[in-house]
């Protein structure tokens, strides 16, 4: 496995934090900033896929709404491979969908991101919803 160094490992760790604090603040113009122009995220709860302009509309509008994201980074594993940094992390979050339905999830979640000029940008979310053992 390759690890990242420890000044990448910070960069990643804090570009992560940004984009889970542009959920929780609606904030289009940071997702615009931090998203690749063709990042795509799977819904965590449905396997759904969206691109960059259905995320950001959603979360403009209000359509979802993020109340809390709390990550873990320090059990996080981050990996750079040339150009791309991989978390591999932990959340708990609570959403609120456009039909007013609510819910909470801890996640298991691998963002990519990629480096180009001089910047990482979110070229890809998943998440995978953690269930309580049977």
């Amino acid at each position: 496995m390759t690890t990242a160094n420890s000044t990448d490992r910070v960069t990643l760790l804090d570009r992560d934090q940004q984009f889970f604090e542009a959920l929780t603040a609606g904030d289009a113009a940071a997702l615009e900033a931090l998203l690749a122009p063709d990042f795509v995220i799977v819904e965590i709860s449905s396997g759904a896929v969206f691109g960059r302009a259905d995320l950001i509309g959603a979360v403009a509008s209000g359509a979802v709404t993020f109340p809390a994201v709390q990550a873990f980074p320090d059990e996080a594993v981050v990996r750079r491979v040339g150009p791309v940094g991989i978390i591999v992390g932990r959340t708990a979050m609570s959403f609120v969908n456009a039909d007013g339905s609510s819910f909470t999830s801890g996640s298991r979640y691998t963002h990519v991101y990629a480096l180009a000029d001089g910047v990482w940008r979110l070229l890809s979310a998943q998440g995978t919803e953690i269930k309580a053992a049977q």
